[in-house]
């Protein structure tokens, strides 16, 4: 029963015109989103001024993004939706003694076309100042704990001066991203920076929301992780220095204590004087166990 002064069956209405035909998922999706949206703009008394100036923002971020940047992603993140989305879909007991590695958001900064590289290879190219890092690991069955041959590990971080390539026309393309497939013991591994926190664009809609709300900008340092193989659930994460000011108060939500990582110092190495060794945990889909 309605409890507002407006027509108190329009959103009934609304919901009703789905046709018999409409996909089961799609109509309990569209039947709630309804509800909370109409609910929303009776809440707030939203008036058509308002309801356009949402409007032009998604436009907006609409027609920021292309194959580099995503605004409208951005845009979810910095509200906490791609978070929570996040949450939600990949969720998994805490008091397990053991857990996958857990997920975290894709960021509006993947790109689909990351060139593939050589086990060992260093993706950092012209980069001023900044930590080298040798980062290796194994990609390992979570069930079995054995071994994922030819397993896909795609990695991809922000310069130092807090800008991914494809923001900053001064960079290589491709710099500090790659693609890598695990060798016959399942590792991985590559040359990158120890990662810098950086704020997220204010040249958008994504950075206007933030400096309405009276948000600081910045995310902490981060390194990003797409983890692939054959039979198993694909993993999207990050991972983020411990060192790092901003891990209690990123602005898109996406921290998680199990996704803090310590660099420590590498001997012997001219090429990078930190480490960091990074297993990556794999969950078989449906009825696969990797080796059964």
């Amino acid at each position: 029963m309605a409890t507002h002064r407006f027509d108190p069956d329009f959103t009934d209405n609304v919901i009703k015109s789905m046709g018999p035909q409409t996909p089961e998922r799609f109509r309990e999706v569209m039947t709630s989103l309804i509800r909370h949206v109409h609910d929303f703009a009776r809440e707030t008394n939203l008036t058509v001024d308002e309801w356009m100036t949402g409007v032009k923002m998604m436009n907006w971020a609409g027609q920021m993004s292309d194959d580099k940047r995503n605004e409208g992603q951005l845009l979810c993140d910095v509200i906490g939706l791609e978070s929570l989305v996040d949450e939600i879909t990949h969720k998994l007991a805490q008091e397990a003694e053991d857990t996958p590695t857990a997920t975290a958001i894709l960021g509006p900064f993947f790109r689909p076309d990351t060139k593939w590289r050589q086990n060992g290879d260093n993706v950092v190219q012209d980069v001023k100042g900044g930590e080298m890092v040798f980062m290796h690991g194994r990609v390992v069955d979570f069930v079995t704990k054995k071994p994922l041959v030819n397993a896909t590990v795609e990695m991809w971080e922000a310069s130092t001066n807090g800008l991914y390539e494809q923001q900053d026309p001064e960079q290589v393309e491709h710099n500090l991203r790659g693609k890598f497939r695990t060798d016959e013991e399942g590792m991985y591994s590559y040359y990158c920076l120890r990662p810098t926190p950086y704020p997220v664009p204010g040249d958008g809609p994504a950075g206007k929301v933030l400096k309405l709300m009276d948000r600081q900008p910045f995310r902490p340092a981060h390194i990003h992780i797409i983890a692939t193989y054959d039979g198993y659930k694909p993993l999207t994460t990050q991972i983020f220095d411990s060192k790092d000011p901003y891990l209690a108060n990123d602005s898109v939500f996406a921290v998680k204590d199990s996704l803090v990582v310590d660099f420590v110092p590498r001997e012997g190495d001219p090429q990078a004087g930190l480490e960091l060794e990074y297993d990556i945990k794999l969950v078989p889909n449906e009825g696969k166990v990797n080796g059964a």
